[in-house]
């Protein structure tokens, strides 16, 4: 038995709330960073899943999955670099050691 849209859609919405939450509950930040990957990829499947059960024969849904999925390994790349850099100079990722980047 193959899982319909609405299967793939609970299963979506479940990852866009998790990454949420985690977005919002923590204050480490790579947790954080884990949250914001979580809503993109629930962002994926729903690109996916719409592609496939709306428009089967076009290639549009693949095609900005795999833009959102470049954006978001960038996106990474550079938090991380940032995360690097704050704990080298404050010994600490914590949320917030941040706010004394500010000034």
């Amino acid at each position: 038995m193959q899982p319909g849209l609405y299967h793939i859609l609970f299963i979506s919405t479940a990852l866009f709330f998790i990454g949420v939450y985690g977005f919002l509950s923590r204050r480490n930040l790579i947790t954080m960073l884990m949250g914001i990957e979580l809503v993109l990829n629930s962002v994926n499947i729903n690109f996916i899943a719409f592609n496939k059960y709306l428009w089967p024969g076009r290639m549009d849904g693949l095609f900005f999955t795999l833009f959102v999925i470049a954006i978001a390994a960038a996106e990474a790349a550079v938090a991380i670099a940032i995360i690097i850099n704050l704990y080298r100079s404050h010994q600490s990722i914590d949320v917030e050691e941040a706010e004394a980047l500010k000034y």
